[in-house]
């Protein structure tokens, strides 16, 4: 089995920062691309951000200049520094992994659970 497990969301105000955490872990030969999605109530899942084993990167808009996303392939672990947060940063935040379990078999999707980032004043 493959489990990814978000840690690090909460309740910030505007302006405020938080840094999400996804750890892999499991029965895995190879992590591939990682990325963080986010889900606002009554809205559809949104690419924040991605970035490939190599380390390119990929923004969505939104978090342009304020979003940095990082990994650390020998812990398996992916990051996402969240800066300047504002209201409409609000969402549940998943974590997202093309995982490949064994050797000469395609990678797989895998979804972390979710952790709810919440920015209020």
């Amino acid at each position: 089995q493959v489990q990814l497990v978000e840690s690090g969301g909460g309740l910030v105000q505007p302006e405020g920062s938080l840094r999400l955490s996804c750890a892999a872990s499991g029965r895995i030969y190879s992590i591939g691309t990682m990325g963080w999605y986010r889900q606002a109530p009554g809205k559809q899942r949104e690419l924040v951000a991605t970035i490939t084993s190599l380390g390119t990167t990929n923004y969505a808009d939104s978090g342009k200049g304020r979003f940095t996303i990082s990994r650390d392939n020998a812990k398996n672990t992916m990051y996402l520094q969240m800066n300047s947060l504002k209201p409409e940063d609000t969402a549940v935040y998943y974590c997202n992994a093309r995982i490949r379990r064994y050797n000469y078999v395609p990678e797989n999707d895998y979804w972390g659970q979710g952790t709810q980032v919440t920015v209020s004043s």
